[in-house]
């Protein structure tokens, strides 16, 4: 049920990516120079955050006057003229502050709503740009976890962390000036108490940044093995494998949990360790506030003040903190999210400017060689002759090549080398999009979208009659069916519409009439149907098939045995080719499957 091997580092390994600080850099400028087109409004809030934080500054610095006002009053009469005066404009300063703060918080969550909104366009629009071969090599799980969990996180420190990041900083360094001009050795008091957390927050930022870079790559491990598991679900079920597959998710888990607690509990330890060290600064300025005061160096109000700028420098050593944890994160989303917008695109195809609308519907293989890894060629020299019209059978045995070769004539993947060429116009000269509108296709995998029958069955195609529907349904023999439900052609399918595997094909074989491509491509399409019904889909299909070139793989041979050509497989080349009954006197490889299923059906 896996998709390809796990990539994931071994458990307990405790490996972190190579040049993991390089990365951490060039992910946040990756995401600044992606965030380019908000910076006027990001630079606003900043103003407004840096504009807040210097009125909350003054605050400490108009409390020391009014408690010299008060204090030089208690043995005469308080000057409550002044003490009002100053609360007014104390007042203002702190309204005036809170005004740019909620200014500060509605700006960047716009602005962060936006961006989160662009990452997820850019990654959907990535997606379709994307050879399948990534997809091969990849989960689904792990790239969903890019669009939901990395983009989040990326939103929230944008959101929450940039901001306090900013107002922090211009908190401490404002504090410290302030600490400076009020009384220089009040400040190195101050400071000199409060630099044991700058140490200690720094050596916890270096040791917890790796743990950050797990989590976020762990994410997508167990997001991608919980969507294969949901996926598979049957097939766990059928072959007992829960208990495997709970080992698999309780291991993941368990490094996932390992790597959220170490991160975790680094970060945990920056509130009490700041906590702390602010009460150390408070002792620290009493006792000495206490003994200048004593000396007549420093007024009472000096001694509030402090007590105030000592709470404002510890406070942004927190917030500083807490950001880093939150920077740490997001860089390593924005790593993933990055790593994912610059992977390889499928070429370029906005210079290719030929057209075909229709085609005969000759092909012609030439010299194909193809593999899914350069190491490991598949095809190694396939060429063949399609006339416009037949009907081509490709069979062989499992990994002969059959699938691999319509994959190649869908332009799902590049030649290696070779060529493959349609009424003698190479396919390489045509865009994608082109050559899929020239193929009508039927897989062995059916695939159907939440909507209503009719709405599967015209998928992606406008001005589709109802009549042309139900003629399509008639010939696919599924109208039958349909008409016995409640809703008919409008019932929704879901999760609640039990449709058995048989129906699903059916409907994607109507699909793929309503599509009237020229050509038809036929991927083991009735191998999901009982023998009556194969018989009246292949009546269905000979139909559909007069007038149109139609390349066929079947396994089961007794439903290709009309085709006009047969072409024989394996191991990536042609070893036979003709008609059933040419094929069948020649007694070779294709008499032996023919034979061979014959013998297993008796």
């Amino acid at each position: 049920m896996s998709k390809g091997p796990n990539f994931r580092n071994p458990p307990g390994s405790g490996i972190v990516i190579e040049g993991e600080k390089h990365e951490f850099s060039a992910a946040w400028g990756k995401l600044i120079n992606y965030c380019k087109p908000y910076f006027p409004a990001i630079i606003l809030a900043l103003t407004c955050a840096v504009g807040g934080t210097v009125f909350t500054l003054v605050g400490p610095d108009m409390l020391s006057e009014m408690t010299d006002a008060i204090t030089q009053g208690i043995m005469g009469s308080i000057d409550m003229k002044l003490v009002g005066n100053i609360a007014l404009w104390l007042s203002a300063f702190y309204g005036a502050s809170v005004v740019l703060s909620y200014l500060q918080g509605f700006v960047m969550a716009t602005v962060t709503q936006k961006v989160s909104k662009s990452m997820r366009t850019d990654i959907s629009v990535k997606i379709n740009k994307l050879p399948l071969k990534y997809f091969d090599k990849t989960s689904y799980g792990d790239i969903l976890s890019r669009v939901t969990n990395d983009v989040d996180t990326i939103g929230q420190t944008l959101n929450q962390s940039i901001g306090n990041l900013v107002s922090a900083v211009t908190l401490l360094v404002g504090s410290v000036i302030m600490m400076f001009v009020t009384n220089w050795i009040m400040a190195l008091v101050a400071i000199g108490s409060s630099l044991l957390g700058f140490v200690i927050m720094i050596l916890i930022i270096s040791r917890s940044q790796k743990y950050f870079t797990q989590q976020q790559e762990l994410l997508g491990d167990i997001n991608g093995h919980v969507e294969e598991v949901y996926a598979g679900h049957n097939v766990v079920k059928a072959y007992n494998a829960e208990e495997e597959l709970s080992s698999e998710f309780t291991q993941i888990n368990k490094e996932l949990f390992s790597c959220n607690w170490k991160s975790q509990f680094m970060s945990g330890l920056m509130m009490p360790l700041m906590s702390f060290i602010g009460n150390l600064g408070y002792v620290a300025v009493c006792v000495a506030g206490a003994a200048l005061a004593m000396n007549g160096s420093i007024t009472f109000g000096v001694i509030v003040a402090f007590m105030v700028y000592v709470r404002l420098f510890t406070q942004p050593l927190s917030q500083i903190a807490q950001a880093a944890t939150s920077l740490q994160s997001t860089g390593a989303a924005s790593y993933r999210v990055f790593e994912f917008l610059g992977e390889a695109e499928l070429e370029d195809e906005s210079g290719k400017h030929a057209v075909m609308k229709t085609a005969k519907g000759d092909i012609e293989f030439k010299n194909v060689k193809f593999g899914y890894s350069e190491n490991k060629i598949i095809v190694k020299d396939f060429s063949a002759k399609v006339k416009a019209g037949q009907k081509v059978a490709i069979v062989g045995p499992t990994g002969a090549g059959k699938t691999t070769m319509v994959n190649l004539l869908m332009r799902f993947y590049e030649l290696n080398s070779g060529e493959i060429l349609i009424d003698n116009i190479p396919l390489r000269s045509l865009t994608r999009e082109n050559v899929h509108q020239l193929f009508c296709m039927v897989l062995q995998d059916t695939w159907l979208f939440e909507g209503t029958i009719r709405e599967n069955i015209v998928y992606n195609k406008e001005g589709v009659l109802d009549e042309e529907v139900v003629a399509a349904c008639k010939a696919a023999g599924v109208h039958h069916f349909i008409k016995t439900l409640p809703e008919g052609y409008n019932t929704i399918l879901n999760e609640e519409a039990s449709l058995s595997a048989g129906q699903k094909q059916l409907i994607t074989i109507a699909r793929a009439m309503i599509e009237n491509a020229p050509m038809l491509i036929l991927d083991e399409a009735t191998s999901s149907v009982d023998t009556r019904t194969e018989v009246l889909i292949q009546e269905a299909m000979d139909k559909l098939m007069e007038g149109r070139t139609s390349i066929v793989i079947a396994h089961r041979l007794s439903t290709i045995k009309n085709a006009d050509l047969i072409l024989v497989m394996k191991e990536g080349d042609i070893i036979e080719s003709g008609n059933h009954e040419q094929l069948l006197k020649e007694k070779g490889f294709y008499a032996e499957l023919y034979n061979s299923q014959f013998d297993e059906a008796s």
